[in-house]
């Protein structure tokens, strides 16, 4: 069936702004967007001079979360393999890949090595031919150098990218927070934030040796994105993301001991912060994705220090990003290339824009429409959010998947 999307501000590619325009569905697909006559037929849809925009592609989710992504219009999550069991094998891909269909496409990310151990190659090759789009280090940082070039190798050769989380264990190995002020006056065992530009360092050149494409999860601090950004200078095939909380919050947010705060990598300096917000603006960042790590009272609940860290990010992520548009550090088009077209790019699937041919995966947004961030009201397994309490605007009206509205 052909449906007509009428009345709409469209987030088209290339584009800064949203465009007035039509979209045209055939089946599952874009058929047309953009300024169309009108002889084409078919049932129509008022969008009511929404905007009409790519369905979010959330890279590197912890849990698959139904309510939660369909609140905060996220059409495709990439799934952590830091599951249990671990995805190491390709029957946990092929199992993973079903959950949430049809109104929500998982994609989910095989483990680089068995039980994400650092020590053993998995078997990438079996995983990529049971749908596998990207490898993981999950959580952990491969120490062993050795391993990590011939994991590169490994991944160059089946061209998938490899998404690593950037700590070297052996500075940050029982810390809490980011060495500063806040987390010594809080008696908070700390690591330098210097762990992550060592990692980095030492990761860009293995890419240098291999050509292999690594995606660093989290970049967070001012030294890991002048890395980042003087590789990317060379022409080195490497992409970084971020979440929100890095982006809006600094260390100083841990100051009541609040275990929604917990984060891995933690929250860092203001200077940091200041910087995460440069390299977004400047284009050094590619991906904001919401870390989604719904944890429940039992890992919250506890003594900051014994706390699980991560953040139930996935309703929010739309909104708290959006922020970035308020401010003027990016337009709205360039923002849903931060949050759809770059995360679908790395995970190669043809999704995160209205383009023709591609998949139907598309929400209709009010970005003005005010609500409060409530961890009681939060439609996530669990409420986990640092941002409890805060004021955003910006909320999804309808979400459509492959077409069908859900």
């Amino acid at each position: 069936m052909t449906k007509i999307f009428t009345n709409a501000r469209l987030i088209l590619p290339d584009s800064e702004q949203p465009e007035d325009g039509r979209l045209i569905v055939d089946g599952d697909r874009i058929a047309a967007a953009g300024a169309l006559t009108d002889d084409q037929s078919g049932e129509e849809v008022d969008c009511k001079g929404r905007i009409l925009a790519p369905g979010i592609v959330d890279l590197g989710v912890f849990a698959i979360d139904k309510p939660a992504f369909h609140f905060g219009g996220i059409t495709r999550a990439a799934l952590m393999p830091d599951q249990s069991p671990v995805l190491d094998l390709p029957a946990m891909i092929k199992h993973n890949a079903v959950e949430g269909k049809p109104d929500l496409w998982s994609h989910p990310i095989a483990a680089a090595t068995t039980g994400l151990e650092g020590k053993r190659l998995a078997e990438i090759g079996l995983m990529k031919r049971s749908g596998a789009k990207a490898v993981a280090t999950g959580r952990q940082w491969v120490a062993d150098s050795g391993i990590m070039m011939r994991l590169l190798q490994y991944c160059k050769s089946l061209e998938l990218p490899l998404i690593v989380h950037s700590e070297d264990a052996g500075l940050t190995a029982g810390a809490v927070a980011t060495n500063s002020e806040t987390a010594t006056r809080l008696g908070l065992s700390s690591a330098p934030a210097a762990a992550e530009a060592v990692s980095i360092a030492r990761d860009i050149a293995l890419v240098r040796e291999t050509g292999a494409h690594v995606h660093f999860r989290q970049v967070t601090t001012e030294a890991g994105l002048d890395l980042v950004r003087a590789a990317k200078s060379e022409g080195l095939p490497i992409s970084c993301g971020i979440t929100p909380a890095h982006l809006l919050l600094s260390d100083i947010a841990i100051n009541d001991f609040r275990t929604f705060t917990r984060l891995s990598p933690p929250l860092r300096c203001e200077e940091d912060r200041l910087a995460c917000i440069g390299a977004v603006k400047d284009g050094t960042i590619d991906v904001i994705s919401s870390g989604h790590d719904p944890r429940g009272p039992e890992d919250k609940r506890l003594p900051y220090a014994e706390a699980l860290p991560g953040m139930a990010g996935a309703e929010t992520l739309l909104a708290l990003s959006l922020t970035l548009v308020r401010d003027g550090t990016v337009s709205i088009g360039r923002l849903f290339e931060l949050l759809s077209t770059n995360p679908a790019k790395i995970l190669g699937v043809e999704a995160g824009l209205l383009r023709p041919g591609y998949e139907a995966d598309f929400i209709l947004l009010d970005e003005d429409s005010p609500w409060q961030v409530d961890t009681r009201k939060m439609a996530a397994t669990a409420g986990n959010t640092p941002f409890d309490g805060l004021p955003v605007q910006g909320r999804v009206t309808a979400i459509y998947k492959g077409g069908r509205a859900y």
